[in-house]
């Protein structure tokens, strides 16, 4: 446990000292989100009904910018190698990394998502909800895409391969994520929604590291 809270402070002093990929991937859910009410306008009831899917598709978007590079700096410079290397299980590696990544790009989303809430003149009975689903489902995502950010390591356009691959895995967690506050809205429960992404979120955290570490080691070799 030493070890992993220690490579999640490594990451996490990196990210800080770069500092631009956080504020990028805020400024993107940000300017994504407004540019709705622009496009669609500002009709309040307009605006009500497309707020959870407008917020959940944004957030999603967002936290797929800064995943190529959730691997590719320490593959670069030649410290994944010695990560691969070390006594430590590239699995333990893998999950302090996301963890870092997390805590740097869909952490600040759900802070940020209660405003964008507002603008979108979303009721109040979705806040609460929308909150809990992104808690529960921006983890899944970071997980997702380590292991597509671990299958495009060195490869040209990686980027444009690491959308083909991790979008569709997405799907899922976008949909009861809607879902969740949507049924809120309607004064329906919201359990069986937020039970799913709870399932989906213990489910890639029990095999994401593993195919993840392995796709390191191919990417190695």
């Amino acid at each position: 446990m030493s070890i992993f809270i220690t490579l999640i402070k490594r990451d996490l002093n990196l990210a800080f000292r770069q500092g631009f990929d956080s504020l990028m991937v805020v400024a993107f859910f940000v300017i994504a989100v407004v540019l709705f009410p622009l496009g669609v306008g500002p009709e309040p009831n307009t605006l009500a009904r497309i707020a959870s899917g407008t917020i959940w598709v944004a957030a999603l978007l967002s936290s797929m910018l800064s995943l190529e590079r959730l691997f590719q700096t320490d593959y670069d410079d030649g410290s994944l190698e010695l990560l691969a290397l070390s006594p430590v299980a590239l699995e333990i590696t893998v999950l302090a990394k996301v963890t870092a990544h997390w805590l740097t790009t869909g952490l600040p989303l759900i802070l940020t998502a209660p405003l964008l809430g507002v603008l979108m003149q979303l009721p109040n009975e979705g806040f609460m909800t929308l909150l809990i689903a992104l808690a529960l489902g921006t983890p899944t995502l970071s997980l997702i895409g380590a292991v597509g950010a671990a299958l495009v390591l060195g490869s040209r356009r990686g980027g444009v391969l690491l959308s083909l691959l991790i979008l569709p895995l997405y799907i899922p967690v976008l949909i009861f994520g809607v879902s969740a506050v949507e049924a809120a809205l309607g004064d329906l429960a919201t359990r069986p929604h937020l039970l799913i992404l709870a399932g989906l979120l213990a489910a890639t955290l029990a095999l994401t590291p593993w195919a993840a570490a392995a796709a390191l080691r191919q990417a190695l070799e």
